[in-house]
């Protein structure tokens, strides 16, 4: 609110310098105390059109101001910016208006109305997930979690295929622990089957339950069998793992449906209707080329096995006439050569893939005692995402995820994760969460309650006002993280708040002040404890009131 007001008399000052401005004025928020609360460099960016010094410039802006009972003071510095602080009475007004959002600060009604669909995690049951996996799983609900805090109704959707060599090779590895199970030694091993304990251990479910079952069956329907049981454990300990991370899904899609109801054939149908189809060599190809992409694709092998773009564009296809307004996908970045060429092809079946948005993650690295730790589903040597949250627990597991940009390679430090103390981002968090709570507590024992109606004038201290500024600016943090797809976004805001209101606390007294500040301050202590918790619920980070 007061941005707007700002913007607008900063336009209309300008004008009376001589300087006409199109389209929004930049603000930042200066990064030290006494530097105002918003700052622009507008007169930097325009002084040169105008053979104008910026702080010349800046300065007739500012003299051309009208004076505000909402405006303390305005004042030019450095080369050329515009630097304004409010007056008190504006966080006051910012801190009623909070308190009167109840448990829905940061709640916003940008999306209200309409639909988006997300699809993550999305691992073939081909065993538990790997550490590796628990990126795209924070980062895809996180997501997930900002779009229903915007007021979109979201589906949250898991893309999976059980059919293949994988899942066939998934069978076959069970099947030879099975004859072994059974006494039958002599069974070979396949090269590139897998060798995690979940599958010795699968096997032996299945020798202790169905051992005479199996020996009547002929080979090929023990390993359909296998593969089916192998599959259903497989499936069961994702989403036990998911239900750990308080992750679920709405719709679990299965990429062989797109095969069972000619989805993709009617892909490449479309696709050749378009003179977008052609056969070489013995396969079909995708003429990329015609679409301004370097090179055309194969997207059915001369064996008659479909690529991965093709059914990869039948899904998006399926998608978009399922209606959803936004469609977003989370993919790690080995996805992000396809990506191209699949958008391509839905663009060109005359769907409007800006409504197509998607997220590509880079990898993780896990550090122990300075040492990285290697993982792989098939050796055995598995770190899964089972194992990390035994170690650390499922909100540092998230956490540590969430907290860094999504297209930054993510290092997690395994040591500090473990650690219970202020280094450990999570536990200085939910400390502060923990802190407020304990004061209101404390405040309940002595008789002291909330009061709704409490004099918020003698909020004047420059850590109350501080603090203030920042809690009104969560909401708008929430719409830019959901905007542009950045859960990071809304870790380091809560470090931040957290950060403010360590300061506050550290200098302001809250129990035991005069009893009108007491009740300021014990005002402003519970908004922060319900921003601070509605953003860890974002985060999917639990918000405990003792530690």
């Amino acid at each position: 609110m007061m941005q707007r007001y700002i913007e607008e008399e900063l336009r209309r000052s300008a004008e009376a310098a001589g300087l006409v401005i199109d389209g929004p004025i930049p603000f930042g928020v200066p990064k030290q105390e006494g530097q105002g609360h918003l700052s622009t460099n507008i007169a930097m960016m325009h002084a040169k059109r105008l053979g104008k010094q910026p702080r010349v410039l800046a300065q007739e802006i500012v003299d051309a101001l009208p004076a505000s009972a909402l405006v303390a003071a305005v004042e030019v510095a450095g080369p050329g910016f515009i630097n304004v602080t409010f007056s008190d009475a504006v966080y006051h007004a910012m801190l009623r208006d909070l308190d009167a959002m109840a448990d829905d600060i940061g709640r916003s009604d940008l999306g209200i109305g309409r639909t988006m669909n997300i699809e993550y995690v999305s691992a073939n049951p081909t065993g538990p997930l790997h550490a590796g996996h628990g990126r795209n799983c924070a980062v895809g609900d996180t997501i997930a979690n900002l779009f229903a805090w915007n007021g979109y109704a979201v589906t949250r959707e898991y893309y999976f295929n059980n059919a293949g060599n994988q899942m066939n090779m998934l069978g076959r590895s069970i099947y030879v622990r099975l004859q072994h199970a059974l006494g039958n030694l002599d069974v070979p091993f396949p090269e590139d089957g897998y060798h995690g304990e979940y599958i010795s251990h699968v096997a032996e479910s299945i020798a202790t339950e169905h051992a005479d079952q199996i020996r009547a069956m002929s080979e090929d329907e023990a390993l359909a069998f296998c593969r089916k049981q192998g599959e259903t454990w497989c499936f069961a300990s994702i989403r036990q793992t998911l239900e750990t991370l308080n992750i679920h899904h709405d719709v679990y899609f299965n990429e062989d449906t797109l095969y069972g109801t000619g989805k993709v054939v009617a892909t490449v149908e479309a696709l050749r209707d378009r003179g977008l189809v052609y056969e070489k060599d013995g396969a079909t190809w995708f003429a990329l080329t015609q679409l301004g992409n370097p090179q055309d694709k194969v997207i059915v092998k001369s064996t008659g096995e479909p690529t991965y773009r093709l059914p990869d564009i039948a899904y998006h296809r399926d998608k978009l006439e399922r209606g959803y307004d936004v469609v977003v996908d989370v993919f790690g970045a080995d996805h992000i050569a396809t990506v191209p060429d699949v958008l391509a092809g839905v663009k060109a079946l005359g769907f409007d893939t800006d409504r197509v948005r998607v997220v590509i993650h880079q990898m993780v690295t896990f550090v122990e005692d300075g040492e990285v730790v290697k993982f792989s589903k098939r050796s055995g040597k598995s770190f899964t995402l089972d194992d990390l949250i035994d170690e650390v627990g499922a909100d540092v597991v998230r956490f540590f995820f969430i907290m860094r940009a999504v297209g930054t390679h993510l290092e997690f430090d395994l040591g500090l994760a473990k650690e219970e103390g202020d280094r450990n981002p999570v536990f200085y968090l939910q400390y502060a969460h923990a802190r407020i709570c304990s004061i209101l507590n404390k405040g309940l024992e002595r008789g002291v309650t909330l009061d709704h109606g409490a004099d918020l004038s003698v909020l004047i201290h420059p850590r109350e006002i501080e603090l203030v500024a920042l809690l009104s600016r969560f909401r708008s943090t929430v719409e830019r993280a959901c905007e542009n797809l950045e859960p990071h976004v809304i870790a380091e805001f809560l470090r931040d708040l957290a950060g403010a209101y360590h300061n506050f606390y550290h200098d302001c007294r809250i129990l035991g002040a005069e009893p009108p500040l007491e009740s300021a301050r014990l005002l402003l202590a519970d908004v922060t404890r319900r921003a601070m918790r509605n953003g860890l619920l974002i985060l999917g980070v639990g918000t405990p009131e003792r530690m």
